[in-house]
């Protein structure tokens, strides 16, 4: 068997291109050329404790909340899953109620399980035709505010994991109006406020605490991310607090020293490295553009690095046949086996290309050849966006594909996430978590709670949470992605999940 370091080596030297995390696209010259062995020490006399930060880590962060426009800025080793976490404990205590973006990470859910929170969940709006969940709404947040006065705190991601942005500055200034905090898990836009081509970051926009993964579109290692806090509303000791609990007592100097270098990047070379960048992907939307099929998914607010590649309302089969709809993973399989490109994630109709300062134009031209050639496999589905009947739609494709569970949504797309998302939150998902569970065929979970939390991934947004209760809907949704092989965690490979004993 191999070794992890041996398949490693073998994907880098092989000619695989990736259009996924992290930002530096394996390229060293980005920011760091020297041999990791000879840097990695722990914290000895001058290197300062990143813990009780007096020297050399208190400027660095300070340089690096400088850089992000914010009051306050701390660098975490463990990920934005530790910031998000720290976050959402220093601004709530037990039994608080917590608004919360349906459509965020799954640390999210555990910093409310942890805490024993209880939830109020904001459903992102849907776009049909692209078949994506798109902004959260500051007047939706303003009407749950308004409907539970308990809140404490509102926690978002925008960007989310496919580049749609939300209107932070509203949000915020709704939040601001009954003096509650504002959380934007800002992890996929840490590039954000370096060019004018990207929207500028929460920070700017008036968010209160602000997570950062630089190493996702900038060039910093995986794992790298930075914490802000601003403004008055929050409790910044207790934040501290809980980065020091969550926080690893052996921190990474190599991590520590490679978000520092993205720091001296963005600090003195970024125009340097922003504008090509910038001029490169222009280049490659536009072309993209031309394809006649497969569509580059635009919104009206999103970040323009993600390139979302959009196979809604195709076929690879015949134009005048009720074939099936195409699927994100299988152009996603079509990039990596004929053409040697990996793509960050396939989603039910796309696929996620990510980009950053570490793109070549090599890379990106590949890209382009390939999108170009296999638009020539597509065809418009029949029926697609209410083109015909949907009722005849409904009946050839109950009659062609007999393994379509989901007859209850438009053929072949993804339900809108209020519909899906909705399910009854029976106990606590504390509750839910203790003891007293049992193992069910996923065909037979409906009516059960859920003692397990089941999530598409990537991206990790949680499609059940424990202690909701498992509907019809839910359980087709969960078939319609298994029957096309994608992976939802909470949900056994051999179609079983753990319910609540006691529902």
């Amino acid at each position: 068997m191999a070794t992890i370091y041996e398949k490693l080596k073998a994907y880098s030297d092989s000619d695989y291109y990736g259009f996924h995390m992290p930002g530096h696209k394996r390229k060293m010259h980005m920011s760091w050329d020297a041999d990791p062995y000879t840097v990695d020490i722990t914290e000895i006399e001058g290197f300062d404790d990143l813990h009780h930060a007096e020297g050399i880590l208190k400027e660095a962060q300070e340089r690096a909340a400088r850089i992000y426009h914010a009051d306050e800025t701390h660098f975490l080793v463990n990920g934005s899953t530790v910031g998000i976490l720290s976050a959402i404990a220093g601004v709530t205590n037990k039994g608080d109620q917590i608004l919360v973006a349906r459509n965020c990470h799954k640390s999210v859910y555990h910093a409310i399980y942890m805490n024993e929170l209880n939830p109020v969940y904001l459903y992102p709006r849907f776009d049909s035709e692209l078949q994506l969940n798109i902004e959260i709404s500051a007047e939706d947040v303003r009407r749950a505010l308004n409907r539970y006065p308990q809140i404490r705190a509102v926690m978002i991601v925008s960007p989310t994991y496919d580049g749609i942005v939300s209107d932070v500055a509203e949000i915020a200034k709704a939040a601001h109006e009954k003096g509650l905090p504002l959380i934007v898990d800002e992890a996929h836009g840490a590039h954000f406020g370096f060019h004018p081509y990207f929207p500028e970051n929460a920070n700017q926009k008036g968010a209160d605490i602000v997570i950062h993964s630089v190493h996702k579109t900038l060039p910093a290692f995986t794992q790298t991310a930075l914490l802000h806090m601003n403004g008055n509303l929050v409790n910044r000791e207790k934040v501290r607090r809980y980065l020091h609990m969550l926080q690893s007592s052996s921190p990474s100097y190599i991590l520590m020293a490679g978000i520092d270098q993205c720091m001296e990047m963005l600090d003195h070379h970024c125009e340097e490295v922003f504008d090509p960048y910038v001029e490169r992907l222009k280049r490659c939307r536009e072309e993209l553009g031309k394809c006649e099929h497969i569509r580059l998914a635009e919104t009206k607010h999103y970040d323009k690095s993600k390139l979302v590649l959009s196979v809604a309302g195709l076929t690879k089969g015949l134009a005048d046949t009720y074939g099936a709809e195409a699927t994100g993973i299988q152009l996603q399989e079509d990039l990596l086996n004929q053409y040697h490109l990996q793509m960050e994630m396939a989603a039910g109709t796309y696929v996620i290309a990510m980009t950053s300062v570490g793109d070549t134009d090599e890379g990106m031209k590949r890209l382009i050849k390939a999108i170009y050639e296999l638009d020539k496999k597509y065809k418009p589905l029949q029926g697609a966006y209410n083109t015909v009947d949907s009722d005849i739609v409904l009946e050839e494709i109950k009659k062609s594909q007999k393994k379509e569970k989901n007859y209850d949504i438009e053929p072949g797309h993804l339900p809108q996430a209020e519909v899906i998302y909705s399910p009854a939150q029976v106990i606590s998902m504390k509750d839910a978590g203790a003891d007293g569970f049992q193992v069910v065929p996923l065909t037979q979970s409906e009516g059960y709670i859920s003692a397990e939390y089941a999530y598409l991934y990537p991206p990790g947004i949680p499609m059940l949470v424990p202690g909701e209760r498992i509907t019809a809907q839910i359980r087709e949704h969960f078939q319609w992605y298994m029957e096309r092989t994608y992976e939802i965690q909470g949900v056994e490979k051999e179609g079983y999940i753990e319910v609540w004993t006691h529902g």
